[in-house]
Order: C-alpha cells, then structure tokens, then sequence
C-alpha cells in the first residue's frame, strides 16, 4: 500500500536535471500531425457530400473520419497545455480548431481540465472527472437507483457511453463551471461552445441527414470512444488521494508504437501529470528516469488489460483506496492498494450502503 505522498512538483524538480533543455520549450512542428489529420478529415467529408457511396464506402470513410476526430482531440489537448504555441491568442485559435470535432471550447477546456482537473486530481470534491463514493451515493436517490440495476447491465452500458461520453461530458462542465467564468469572459465561452455545432449542423443542412450521419454522427460516436478509451484508463483504476501524487493516482498504457505516434504519446499519462506544459514528445524519456527512480510506485499496463479490469470492477469509491460494488458489498483494490490486474478477486463487507443511508 503507498502511504507517503508527493506532490508533482516534487517529482518533477528531481527529473528535470535530467532531462535536455529543449524539452521545456513549444514544439511547433506537432502542429505538422494536425495538419495530416485535417486534410485527410476534410477530404473524407467533402467525398462523402459530393458523392452517392454504397453505405459500405462511407462506413469506412467514418471510421477515417472518427480516428481523425480522436487524432485531432489528442493535439487540442497538447495544444491548450502550451506545449506547441506560447502565444495565448494562437494556442486558443489552434486548440479550438482541434477540439471543434469534439465540440469542446478551448476556454472551458483550459478551466476545467487544465486549472481544475490537473490541479486537484483524483480529489474526492474537488477533481470534476473524479466518480462518486459510497458517501454520496447514499446522499443521492437517482444514484442509489442507478446502482440497483445488475452489475453487468451497468458495465455494459457504461462501455457503450463511452462512445459519446466525451462531448456529454463538455456539456455538463460548461453548465458546472459557467457562474465560475467572470461576465467578460461569458460570452467567448458561450460562442465557443454554439460554433461548433453551428458548423456541424450547417453541414446537415447541405448534405442532407443520410450522409450527415457518415460525415459526422458516427465519426464523433468513433472519437468520443477512442478519447474515452484512454480518458477511462486514466485515473478510474486508481485510488482517490489527499495528495495530488501523479504516481498514486495516475495510469500510464502500453500501446503499439505506431499509436503512440498517432496519437501524440497520449498514453503516457502519469508522464502528462508530472510535466502537463511540457510537449509529450519527451514522454517517453520521462518514463524512463520514472522507472529508474520510482520503479514500486509506478503504475503501467497494457491498454487491453487496463480496458478490461475497468469492466470487471466498480466504479464506485469506498474510502477513498477501494472500489465497492453496492448490491453484493463486493470491494476491490486500487492500483498500489492490493489491485491485482491478473487476479480480479474481491472480499465482501455487507451492508456498507444501508449503513451510510441510516446516518446521513
């Protein structure tokens, strides 16, 4: 079990030493990765809009189209950490053109997941991405009613949000966050969010809904799944933290190389919470003195193996280092707290839920 804490910042000051002097400076050439992917989008769009394909053609032109989408999320979120342009208007202007297939703002990108989630992550209040505890799922009946459906229905259909779970997710921040925007910024805010789906659906009006549905429906079902595909791995395996310790709460995949470069090194992500301004081109060098330094405190696995303990296991939190299944009071560990990826086995603790229902 980890039971000392560090902040990032006390990771970070003993590997910078290490590390070459250019990998804390922008790294505009990313922008070429974008560019690739935005003709490549843009070309499919425009075949499925002038064109009568057999259904079969566009499908495969969606899936094009979806992993262009996920692509150009990856270099968004790179892009709104600094680590391309340093200068404010063009990282915004260059963010929100990646982001604009996900329909997320780069204003509310950057308060939510940069100065929010990157600063308080895995807080049981405080982190927005963090999943509930047991304590506030006794406090809530929706939840509660949520939770009494089988286990197996709710991993189900929890994998299959994932498919529009992302853009969802953009929403209910915006409305989380909005009071949080002082009135000047409002507005640049609210036109950031309407643009994109302006766009989106200007071009339902032209191409007409049948091939609307390939050029852009299904494609974002696609993103969103390959976004949230990683987004879940994250940090939903590891314990909730009084400490905002990137080793304690964050997970790093192991991906085919070729996808890490498709999708600017995205998987390396207790690389991203130690260093988030800095380009993840130099990630894997980071986890390599990780490794050197911290090798019982860091966390890797397989993608798949990753995917498939998160199937397994509940998405609810009790006492902050275990993972509770409310119906059988079934309770996992978490990642440095007894979670064995190769031996999903569990203990009981009965009656966990009507206990915190009786005091609330």
């Amino acid at each position: 079990m980890m039971k000392q804490f560090h902040s990032f910042g006390w990771y970070a000051a003993r590997i910078a030493p290490y590390l070459p002097e250019e990998a804390f400076r922008p790294v505009p050439s990313r922008l070429f990765g974008g560019l690739a992917y935005m003709l490549v989008l843009v070309s499919s769009i425009v075949t499925i809009s002038l064109f009568d394909l057999h259904w079969l053609w566009n499908g495969l032109l969606s899936v094009v189209i979806g992993f262009c989408f996920a692509g150009l999320g990856f270099l968004g979120h790179e892009i709104l950490h600094g680590t391309v342009v340093k200068r404010a208007w063009l990282r915004d202007l260059l963010g929100g053109i990646a982001f604009l297939p996900l329909c997320t703002g780069p204003k509310l990108w950057r308060k939510w997941h940069n100065a929010t989630h990157h600063v308080h992550t895995q807080h049981e209040e405080l982190d927005p991405d963090a999943w509930p505890t047991i304590k506030r799922l006794a406090q809530s009946r929706f939840l509660r009613w949520i939770y009494r459906i089988p286990f197996p229905i709710r991993a189900f259909f929890s994998f299959l949000s994932l498919a529009g779970m992302f853009t969802a997710h953009s929403l209910h921040m915006l409305l989380h966050f909005w009071k949080e925007f002082e009135r000047g910024s409002r507005r640049a805010v609210f036109w950031q969010f309407v643009l994109p789906w302006s766009i989106w659906i200007g071009l339902l009006l032209i191409i007409g809904v049948e091939k609307w549905l390939f050029a852009f429906v299904l494609p974002l079902l696609i993103g969103n799944a390959i976004v949230m595909g990683y987004i879940s791995t994250n940090h939903r395996l590891n314990p909730l933290v009084p400490v905002n310790d990137p080793l304690a709460n964050s997970l790093t995949v192991i991906v085919p190389k070729w996808i890490d470069v498709l999708h600017f090194n995205f998987s390396h992500h207790t690389e991203h919470h130690l260093f988030p301004a800095m380009s993840s081109k130099y990630y894997p060098l980071v986890k390599q003195y990780i490794k050197q330094l911290w090798p019982d405190r860091y966390h890797e696995m397989p993608m798949t193996k990753a995917l498939i303990a998160l199937w397994k296991t509940p998405r609810l939190y009790h006492e902050q280092t275990e993972l509770i299944e409310p119906r059988e009071g079934y309770v996992y560990g978490t990642l440095g707290n007894g979670l064995n990826i190769d031996d999903l086995s569990h203990k009981v603790k009965e009656n966990v839920l009507e206990k915190m229902v009786k005091q609330k």
